[in-house]
């Protein structure tokens, strides 16, 4: 369950980071280097390699606590996984979804904040007495704040339910690490491992180069 607002899905994006995904061209990553004349086994065999010791080297990065929570049987199937680009593309399209469902919510906080200020600037003008204002006021204030927490809570509620939508599609698309929990810690180990995921989309395997 989520504690915030900040709090908006498995996956976790800045603007930068959408700029460059959206800039980078199936010539240019991971993803994009699967045809008829890469699917000998000694170029998968290399791929795997090439995956594995990225994800290693970012596991190692994480704190301890997540480390312990991540085995090596885990990265190992990931890697695997992570061969098939389509688990790229359904990352990349959770990205555009969960960045659409940012908008949104976001704009209905706002739209709901507008309509607080618009009843208090009402009020200002109908009345003129400054203690009946006053205490007007002070019933606003406790009423908006009353709103803006339903407000936020319906939010968060949709935000769940959009995690719980993201762990769903992993799942059904067989990424090692996911599936249907409300556990924090779990969701976090869940984050970190989608930050992998994006991290290695934007990487460029080279058949030659060993690994």
């Amino acid at each position: 369950m989520h504690n915030n607002m900040e709090d908006s899905g498995l996956i976790k994006t800045n603007d930068q980071e959408i700029h460059e995904k959206n800039n980078v061209s199936s010539t240019e990553n991971i993803s994009s280097d699967i045809n008829n004349e890469h699917q000998s086994p000694q170029y998968l065999q290399q791929k795997l390699y090439f995956l594995l010791e990225h994800l290693k080297t970012m596991h190692s990065e994480l704190p301890e606590r997540y480390q312990m929570r991540m085995p090596y049987d885990l990265l190992t199937h990931l890697a695997n996984a992570l061969i098939n680009e389509t688990i790229f593309e359904i990352v990349k399209r959770l990205i555009e979804i969960q960045n659409v469902t940012e908008s949104h919510l976001f704009e209905l906080r706002k739209q709901a904040e507008l309509e607080n200020e618009k009843e208090v600037e009402g009020w200002m003008v109908k009345i003129t007495d400054k203690e009946e204002l006053e205490h007007i006021l002070a019933l606003m204030k406790i009423k908006h704040k009353k709103k803006m927490k339903e407000t936020d809570q319906k939010l968060i509620l949709h935000l769940d339910a959009k995690v719980l939508d993201q762990q769903k599609t992993l799942e059904e698309a067989g990424v090692p690490g996911f599936y249907v929990t409300s556990n924090p810690k779990e969701i976090n180990i869940q984050m970190h491992l989608i930050d992998f995921i994006l991290r290695l989309s934007r990487l460029k395997f080279d058949p030659n180069a060993q690994y």
